[in-house]
């Protein structure tokens, strides 16, 4: 596998030197300067890949660029309105221009409104580490009595209101602003960081948008992007929902197997891959990580390894460590090296994994600026963990 690292360029707190002691030798950044739906020049590209460079030397590891994520998928493109078709012309000229710079693997998602979701920050583990979580009552608590939406009988039980109302009023301030502020965009690589009146406005804007139909533009997205991906020698990996089950009445489409059959089966191409990453499938109980690995193991062309416990309601999750939470990484990692040695048979292909996702460990609780997730220590922690496994294993 190629050791990487997330890096959200130079504004970071996380520097490149933070990443080169972690020993990984690969970065996955994006250009997050550039506005959802632009165009990336390719000169905007190479200015990033310069930017790296200057920071190598023949004194350290020369840690390399080697796949985007990402480039986000603007929901104009999701809903196929306004002004979708210009979306995805410039889409596919940011393909070829990052092709251009001989990068080859583009991670991307489809999830509607906003991108991954927790609520909470700072879940305290019996370690002291804080963790990132998802309280499935807290987003009953966050439709109900921060946007007021009045259809919530048609998603949750009679049993589900009730104990969010009562976890609401045990919930303080501070609670509160968490949660608002992790749901409507406070964390990494989120499109928006929306009002309350902006979110509601976008969930009007898929008020009428039904499973398959955003399943249907979906396919016909992939059908116009990965010709270009193909072209240009560059593997497409889509990321799976996270969490992978619908939220706030708008449905998302990439969260199970049979979601990913029609995906990978909508275009058949070594370019049309997915983003394999553990702890969101895991996230819903009905997911076998281990299953959906062996169905597509020749269509994935990027790896996350996160882990996570889920909770006793079956929907709530808690981010774990990477070794100890429900998926058992020795078994997976396993299946991972042997499918490369696989691959090698045709050509020698060590697939980008990173760490995802890390706790707030040590120092990192003190410091003002961090990326929930995407501090240093927690993920040079779970990092170190994955390989020694990929260590052992391979011997």
């Amino acid at each position: 596998m190629q050791n990487s690292f997330r890096w959200y360029g130079p504004n970071d707190p996380v520097s490149l030197s933070d990443i080169r002691q972690t020993n990984a030798e690969y970065i996955v950044t994006s250009l997050h300067q550039i506005p959802y739906g632009e165009k990336w020049k390719k000169d905007e590209v190479k200015k990033r890949i310069n930017f790296i460079n200057k920071y190598n030397s023949s004194n350290n590891i020369n840690l390399k660029w080697n796949v985007v994520e990402s480039i986000p998928v603007h929901n104009n493109i999701k809903l196929r309105n306004h002004n979708y078709k210009k979306l995805i012309s410039n889409y596919k000229d940011t393909i070829a221009n990052i092709a251009k710079n001989n990068i080859r693997t583009i991670c991307y998602n489809f999830m509607p409104i906003v991108d991954w979701t927790r609520t909470q920050l700072d879940f305290k583990l019996p370690t002291e580490g804080l963790a990132l979580r998802f309280n499935y009552l807290q987003v009953i608590i966050f439709e109900r009595f921060v946007l007021q939406l009045r259809d919530l009988e048609k998603r949750y039980s009679s049993r589900e209101i009730k104990n969010a109302e009562i976890l609401y009023k045990k919930m303080k301030p501070r609670d509160l602003n968490n949660m608002k502020f992790s749901i409507m965009g406070g964390l990494p690589a989120s499109e928006t960081k929306y009002s309350i009146r902006e979110f509601k406005k976008m969930l009007e804007a898929y008020k009428n948008v039904k499973n398959i139909d955003l399943k249907e533009n979906l396919r016909d997205f992939i059908r116009e992007i990965i010709p270009i991906a193909e072209e240009n020698g560059v593997k497409m990996a889509i990321h799976p929902d996270d969490p992978p089950i619908p939220l706030f009445g708008v449905p998302r489409i990439v969260s199970t197997l049979k979601d990913y059959k029609y995906i990978l089966n909508s275009y058949d191409s070594e370019s049309n891959g997915m983003t394999f990453c553990a702890g969101s499938l895991a996230s819903n109980i009905n997911n076998n990580v281990y299953k959906i690995f062996n169905k597509f193991k020749n269509k994935i062309n990027f790896i996350h390894l996160r882990n996570v416990k889920v909770e006793k309601d079956k929907k709530s999750f808690y981010e774990s460590n990477h070794l100890n939470g429900d998926v058992d990484f020795v078994k997976l990692i396993k299946m991972i090296v042997k499918e490369e040695k696989r691959r090698s048979a045709f050509k020698k292909i060590d697939i980008p994994m990173r760490p995802d996702h890390g706790h707030c460990l040590l120092d990192d609780q003190n410091k003002n600026t961090f990326n929930p997730g995407y501090t240093a220590i927690g993920r040079l922690m779970g990092l170190s963990e994955l390989r020694g496994i990929i260590k052992a294993v391979q011997n």
